[in-house]
Formats: C-alpha cells, structure tokens, sequence
C-alpha cells in the first residue's frame, strides 16, 4: 500500500499528468475543433526539442565513436516508448543498409508487447537488468532508455546495469531532468507539459521522442558516410519500391537515364554506392571499392581526393 501511495504521488507531479487547460472543452468540440487542440499542441512539441540540440548532438557523437568499434545502438522502452525504439531500430537496414545487429529495440514484455500491452512488464528493474544480461552487452554498446515519465523501472534497471559494465547511456524522456532520478551520460529531456489528453503520452510525449530518435540514427549514419549530399545511397535494395529508388538515385546524382543506371547498379552488383562512385569518377567497380573502403565510405570524400 504504501508503495502505492509513493507511486501516487510521482505521477501526480509528472507533467505529462497534468491537465491541458487548452482541452479542457474538448469532449465539446466537432472534428475540426478537435484536430485544431491536437495540431496547437503539436507545434510545441519541435520547439522544446529545440532546446535539447546541444545534447542530442553529443549523444550523435557518442554513437558514432562507439560504431567504430564495433559498439551496437540498443533502445529500451514500456508500451509507446518501447515500440518507438523498436520502429526506429527496424528502419535502419533498408534506409541506410545497416546490419540488423548494429541498431536493436527492445520493449518491456517482449515481442508480445509490441501489438497487445504486457500489463505489469514495465513495473521490475530487475527484468531490464535481466535483459541486458541476456544480451551480452558490453562497454561498446549504446544503451538507450526511453520513459516519457522518466521512472520506468524497467528501463532504470536496463540504464543502472549498463552503467556497471561501462557502457554510454542515453537517456530520452518528455519530463523535465529535475524529475528524473537516474545518472545518465547523456540526459535528453524534452519536458513538452501535459497532453491533449491527460496521460496520454502516444500524443506529444511519443511525438517528441520519434523525433530524438530521427535526429539520432540519421545523425550518426550521415557521419558514417550513408548520405551523400542530401540522399540516402546505402539503402538495401530487399524490394522492388528500394530497387527502383536506387536507379532513380543513381540517374538523379550521375545525369543518368533509367537504362544507363541500371547497368551501373548491375556491375556494382546492386551496390549504390559502388554504381554512384563507378559513374561520378569514371572507374571501375574494383577502383570504387578500393576508395570507398580508402574513404570509410564518404563518396564526397572519394571524388574530392580524385580530383
């Protein structure tokens, strides 16, 4: 009982479970009323991000060292937090053709928990302790938590466990960091108040923190040479949509028509990068590998040196 009451009472200081004086008539409002609060609301949320630049910055930095050395992006989270670490996870093979391993998610409860809620999988700091053992981290890996109350046992005990191997931690959540107690490398706290609907942290909270996890794997796969000028060129072509994006990508860089390209791609053996190098510096396929790897796969870099 009294562990009740003392969860009680953190809830009832969260922002996030405070009430929205802007929706306080909303049961009243029509349609177009009702989207007009949301969208308000929404505008609020890029703004507060905003303010956490610095810091996102440095996380971006961390993972991308780590990355080097072989280190793996790993996010933990209960309910909406915990499918946005898995949804952003699950993105970064076809988008920026990463191996599965490099980027993971991992929600409170298991697979399951991804389309029916575990009730309870989130309340044991010993389960996200035992997660991580699971895993075999080590002091390589990124630990990521994701709690939009920022006192997700779960999550605290997969960031505490991590913090005794040696591993960065990373911590996301839409509740200020005075309200957070957690030792954190790098605290990410996008405090964007009470939502449209008391509680409901699917709204802003998880809007806020798919726009961290944007900021995060896009960051650290343009600082690994995935992006050229403002184009995604390390994309796995696992589907018909992703082929043919390729082709466009190589006729739009390398002023080449549909035909030209896919000839390209298919002496590169599907390869994007290879294809764009191999058009852009007039080499062969073994030629552009040889400075893609001499580049650590920054095709700027490459046709920069070639001049």
């Amino acid at each position: 009982m009294k562990e009740d009451q003392t969860l009680f009472n953190q809830l009832e200081k969260l922002l996030t479970e405070q009430r929205n004086p802007a929706s306080q008539e909303i049961d009243l409002a029509d349609s177009r009323e009702i989207v007009s609060i949301i969208n308000n609301e929404d505008k609020k949320v890029a703004v507060s991000v905003e303010q956490r630049l610095d810091e996102i910055a440095s996380a971006i930095d961390t993972i991308v060292a780590n990355f080097k050395v072989g280190g793996r992006l790993l996010y933990f989270g209960a309910g909406t937090s915990g499918r946005l670490g898995v949804l952003d996870a699950s993105e970064c093979p076809p988008t920026f053709g990463t191996d599965p391993e490099t980027v993971q998610g991992y929600i409170a409860g298991g697979k399951e928990a991804m389309f029916v809620a575990q009730e309870g999988a989130e309340d044991s700091e010993a389960e996200g302790e035992k997660e991580l053992d699971r895993l075999g981290i080590t002091a390589n890996d990124i630990i990521v938590g994701l709690a939009a109350s920022g006192r997700t046992p779960y999550v605290h005990g997969v960031i505490k466990k991590a913090k005794k191997i040696g591993a960065p931690t990373i911590f996301i959540t839409t509740v200020s960091a005075d309200q957070v107690d957690l030792n954190v490398d790098h605290m990410i706290d996008i405090p964007v108040g009470p939502e449209v609907i008391m509680g409901s942290t699917r709204m802003k909270s998880a809007t806020a923190q798919k726009m961290v996890l944007n900021m995060l794997t896009t960051g650290a796969m343009i600082r690994l040479g995935k992006v050229y000028q403002n184009v995604m060129v390390d994309l796995q072509l696992t589907n018909k949509k992703l082929e043919e994006r390729a082709k466009r990508i190589v006729m739009l860089l390398a002023g080449m028509n549909y035909q030209e390209a896919s000839t390209y791609l298919d002496r590169a053996d599907q390869h994007v990068k290879t294809a764009l190098l191999m058009a852009l510096g007039n080499l062969s396929k073994a030629e552009a590998e040889k400075e893609l790897f001499k580049h650590n796969g920054f095709i700027r870099r490459a046709l920069m040196d070639l001049k």
